[in-house]
């Protein structure tokens, strides 16, 4: 039988790119997903930092369905600490092009041309004592990367894994992640999904990440090294949260399913929109109660039920953070900074509602009483 030296080729130099890759396995994950795994047909191994990026060009036509090549980018899921295959897990999303020609056309045997690996998306970039992974959907490739590469270390890693999805079933990695967790107890899994698979019991946590959910998963967030990785609108959510609980974002790191950057240059300037400290605001009150037609001045940093208080008017509330819904009340114009933990959906905010509890007023804003 083959030793593992007789597979090596102690002359192989890395993979530099100048070969194609062959796909070696595919491997379903879960409805839609897949990893495919590739090795260097001269023996090459792979030398990247996990976290990274490879690009893959794909024969496939982005009109006609075949017959030209599309160029798609992946975050890498395995790890560099196993050099000898490179692995990437992808996710069909509506409209999927070359990640849907892959799932359905891409088999053992077949090769194709890659360029990289490249990316600035990496653990071993920034070190730390702990680390917070914060993911959603295929967002958990580069966690998965780095978590592997902790676990083949040998030491005893110390990684809150926060990972949401929308079902249980929809959980990548998850077999494999609860066998590491099994092993180290310094790695915490953490998952939370929308709703549970039909007649299966979940016992984990459930509903959209949240400034409470997050607290109890990680209650030492504050000094954890975090890392973000998902749709743009989850990781906004993740950023608003971190600031509103006075988390420290020169630790907060991300990587966006859309466009991973090669260098710190190309890195997107982040720009939410937050409350200002000392910046000033006004709310102005209406409907048809008593307070219709007041107007007070206040900051940013004022939330819409602390002026309304202040202003003698009575919007019911419960919780005050959040999560009740009890606040809830329409915006008529202008823009608030909202922040909550469950209490309002993502409809009813589209229609214009707001929780005034935890509503920053951003310039002058009109509020239904």
């Amino acid at each position: 039988m083959p030793t593992v030296k007789s597979r090596l080729n102690w002359t192989a130099e890395p993979w530099s790119g100048q070969e194609p890759l062959e796909c070696a396995m595919v491997v379903p994950e879960t409805p839609d997903t897949a990893t495919f795994t590739f090795r260097a047909p001269s023996g090459a191994w792979f030398d990247y930092q996990p976290g990274q990026f490879v690009t893959l060009d794909l024969p496939v036509d982005p009109k006609k369905g075949a017959g030209g090549n599309v160029q798609r980018t992946y975050t890498i899921s395995s790890s560099p600490s196993r050099p000898l295959s490179i692995s990437v897990t992808v996710k069909a999303q509506p409209g999927s092009i070359g990640t849907r020609w892959m799932l359905d056309h891409l088999k053992p045997g077949m090769r194709i041309k890659a360029f990289g690996p490249a990316g600035i998306f990496s653990f071993h970039r920034h070190p730390a004592r702990k680390h917070l992974f914060i993911s959603a959907g295929s967002g958990i490739t580069p966690m998965m990367s780095m978590t592997t590469w902790a676990w083949d270390s040998g030491e005893m890693p110390d990684i809150v894994f926060v990972h949401a999805a929308r079902r249980p079933s929809d959980l990548i990695f998850r077999e494999r992640l609860e066998q590491f967790a099994n092993r180290v107890p310094g790695l915490q899994l953490r998952f939370t999904v929308e709703e549970p698979d039909p007649f299966r019991a979940w016992p984990g946590y459930h509903g959209r990440l949240s400034q409470i959910m997050l607290g109890l998963m990680a209650p030492d967030y504050l000094e954890r090294e975090v890392f973000c990785c998902g749709p743009e609108p989850f990781m906004q959510a993740v950023r608003e949260m971190l600031v509103s609980l006075g988390y420290d974002m020169e630790h907060y790191h991300q990587e966006s399913f859309g466009a991973p950057v090669s260098t710190e240059a190309e890195a997107p300037v982040i720009e939410d929109i937050a409350p200002e400290e000392g910046a000033g605001a006004e709310i102005s009150f209406t409907g048809p109660g008593a307070g219709s037609g007041v107007s007070l001045r206040c900051a940013e940093t004022d939330t819409v039920l602390a002026v309304a208080r202040r202003a003698g008017l009575n919007i019911p509330s419960g919780c005050t953070f959040g999560l009740c819904g009890t606040c809830r009340t329409r915006k008529v114009s202008g823009e608030v900074h909202m922040v909550h933990n469950g209490g309002i959906s993502d409809e009813d905010i589209e229609e214009g509602w707001i929780l005034a509890c935890c509503s920053n007023p951003l310039g002058k804003v009109v509020v239904e009483v």
